[in-house]
């Protein structure tokens, strides 16, 4: 009956070593899988963000550009603005030189007027 008990022991521990053999690769099996879909996200992930970096960089780009032509239609704003002035600037120193003939032409019509009143 001892001889029966170490064989039973035996057979027993054997099959505890099966079954923790087995649970130990199951268990590894389950890390692999895990660590096999961590890795797929992780790339999709990488994907993405190299996709949002390089519309960024396109984004930036569309940015500066903007920026390059506010400036260049601020300075032709500014001088077409400066034309703008000098222009009105030149039309009202006309209207005075017309205005300043128009009175002295009146003032020689008031002179002649006199003139002839007098004589």
């Amino acid at each position: 009956m001892g001889k029966m008990l170490m064989a039973k022991c035996r057979t027993l521990q054997e099959e505890n070593e099966e079954i923790g053999t087995l649970a130990s690769e199951g268990k590894m099996h389950e890390l692999t899988m895990k660590l096999a879909l961590q890795k797929s996200q992780y790339a999709e992930l990488r994907k993405q963000f190299e996709g949002l970096h390089d519309h960024v960089g396109d984004l930036t780009n569309d940015v500066e550009k903007a920026n390059e032509l506010v400036l260049t239609l601020q300075q032709k704003l500014e001088e077409r603005n400066s034309e703008i002035k000098r222009a009105r600037d030149e039309l009202h120193q006309k209207d005075l030189q017309k205005k300043g003939k128009a009175d002295a032409d009146g003032d020689e019509k008031i002179d002649v007027d006199s003139i002839e009143a007098e004589g």
